[in-house]
This record gives structure tokens, C-alpha cells and sequence, in this order.
């Protein structure tokens, strides 16, 4: 799915991706070595790791997308940061088990 065409009840993208990239899958954690050793390329990032390590370990594993939980908001370096790396950066007001859960509703899964 184009991360333009990510709906969902209470998602809002805040930094859209130059380009149109291509989400498929998701990994939920808030622990970044995890997220490192067991992403896939492709998948969104659901975190409430509002800052710019995210977004780098975001670029280092190729995730096209993150998106933070319970209506954090990212700083404007963090934005300008994942403008820089062609991420898009979406806010969710759900939890990440909700976000989790709509998003692979949204995927088809």
C-alpha cells in the first residue's frame, strides 16, 4: 500500500514522503535495538519514540514509514529529519495495540 493511501480512524500523516513509498508490513516496538535486529524493509515503524533516533534507525532498516502512538507529536527537527530520508511520519491517537491492529486491517492481514 502507498503511504498516501494509509487511512485509519485517528491517523493523521504530519511529514508526507517525497514520492509516494510503499508500506508492507508493520513492526510494533519502542525498543530500537529490537527494531534493528527484526524489522523488515518495507515494514511502518509503531512506536511512541517521538525523536530522531527513530527516524535514523528507521533509514538505516528501510521502513518507508513510522508512525507514533497515543497522539505523540514529533518535534520539527524530527520532520525535517524524516523529510531528508524519504520516511513519512504519521501520528496515531490509538495505542499501539489499536494502531498495530488497524494498520494490519489497512494492509489486508
Amino acid at each position: 500500500m502507498k503511504a498516501s493511501e494509509l487511512i485509519f480512524p485517528g491517523l493523521q500523516c504530519v511529514q508526507p514522503a517525497s514520492g509516494d513509498v510503499e508500506i508492507t508490513g508493520g513492526y510494533t516496538s519502542d525498543l530500537l535495538s529490537d527494531v534493528m535486529a527484526h524489522i523488515k524493509d518495507g515494514d511502518a515503524l509503531i512506536t511512541i519514540q517521538a525523536h530522531k533516533n527513530t527516524i535514523a534507525v528507521a533509514s538505516f532498516t528501510g521502513a518507508p514509514a513510522v508512525i507514533f502512538c497515543h497522539g505523540r507529536t514529533a518535534a520539527p527537527d524530527v520532520l525535517e529529519t524524516a523529510a531528508k530520508e524519504n520516511i513519512a511520519v504519521f501520528v496515531s491517537s490509538g495505542s499501539q495495540y489499536e494502531t498495530t491492529c488497524a494498520l494490519a486491517k489497512a494492509l489486508g492481514e
